[in-house]
């Protein structure tokens, strides 16, 4: 079998996270946490102010309509989150959103795009665009006494991991972030790219060496009774391979795009591969659903519906119980599973904005 580009970068994490789960079954009466990120971009291709109001208009009419459908096992409907681009920020792109998060059926979080960027410009355009969030939309969150928010990397370029500068610039990337407030990246995997971590399957701390590009491709794995800490939690989504019904298997991912929906086998394929702390599963998928595309399959019956439908059948064949949170829980569901806590205990209302 011919390796997909840059397979040398993750086989020999993902050989050493398959054999810790194989030697390491799961317990009965597990719990899933699912998170879906969408790298949200209303401008992508830069179509004009009323494509992208189209846009969002869409998720508006439709998403609400899914998340009644499909309440969880705590009888909570789904939340999605939008990781908006600083870049392409409009108000009138955000208030919709803003809107959802307010019902408990979406979140907002931050996304950029930036180039062989200054620290100080960067620093001004994310500290700008986090203060906007929080004052003008009401969005993110207050944590002991700050602003705090979730990253996703445009370009999955995180800590200047393509060198050169492209697409970031900054090699204490990860040091910034956690000053500005950083609570959790969500920019791994993307395993034929060059900025993949060779950490994979693993929820982990990374501590920056700022004189070095790529500070997360190591750090300190989050356990049961040691939450550990370092620079920026890292949050990955599930990646591996998919056999069934093909001769060649392919990489799995956690991706939902129109050419690559949802199947019974790849949800089964989620919950083996995704990061585990304990009797915890955390599977987070990312994807493109702002364009329009991928807007129609995602938000078609063979899109969200049938991921929520396939994953509550799975857990009901399994006995475990499953949760569908915004990026924020995801983040609370780790830190009580680290300290030995029933997440499902202390999840926080996502209505509640300050903690």
């Amino acid at each position: 079998m011919r390796l997909p580009r840059n397979a040398q970068l993750w086989m020999p994490g993902y050989i050493r996270a398959r054999w810790r789960d194989l030697t390491s079954p799961r317990p009965e009466g597990c719990r899933v946490w699912i998170m879906l990120a969408d790298h949200y971009e209303p401008l992508f291709q830069k179509p004009g102010m009323a494509v992208a109001r189209a846009r969002v208009a869409v998720w508006q009419d439709k998403w609400p309509r899914i998340a009644d459908r499909h309440p969880d096992s705590a009888g909570s409907r789904p939340c999605y989150t939008f990781f908006y681009p600083e870049d392409e920020y409009h108000p009138d792109l955000l208030d919709p959103l803003a809107k959802m998060a307010r019902e408990g059926i979406g979140d907002v979080e931050i996304h950029i795009h930036h180039d062989r960027e200054g620290e100080q410009n960067f620093v001004d355009r994310m500290s700008g665009f986090r203060d906007t969030l929080r004052t003008r939309h009401g969005l993110l969150r207050q944590h002991e006494g700050r602003t705090v928010f979730a990253f996703i990397h445009g370009n999955w370029a995180l800590d200047n991991s393509l060198g050169g500068g492209k697409w970031c610039g900054l090699n204490n990337e990860i040091q910034i972030l956690r000053r500005l407030g950083c609570y959790a990246d969500f920019t791994m995997p993307c395993p034929t790219h060059d900025a993949q971590s060779r950490l994979v399957n693993t929820i982990y701390w990374a501590t920056d060496d700022p004189a070095r590009p790529k500070s997360y491709d190591s750090g300190l794995p989050v356990r049961p009774g040691a939450p550990g800490s370092g620079d920026l939690l890292m949050i990955p989504g599930p990646l591996g391979w998919r056999y069934r019904g093909r001769l060649v298997p392919r990489l799995e991912s956690g991706e939902l795009a129109h050419q690559d929906l949802v199947t019974q086998y790849r949800t089964r394929r989620w919950i083996e591969l995704a990061p585990r702390i304990g009797k915890d599963i955390f599977i987070k998928l990312h994807t493109h659903g702002a364009h329009e595309v991928n807007a129609a399959a995602l938000l078609g019956p063979d899109g969200l519906d049938l991921l929520y439908q396939t994953l509550a059948e799975e857990c009901r064949r399994l006995g475990y119980t499953w949760y569908s949170v915004s990026a924020w829980q995801m983040r609370q569901a780790v830190a009580a599973a680290a300290r030995l806590e029933n997440p499902a205990a202390q999840m926080e209302p996502l209505s509640n904005k300050t903690t």
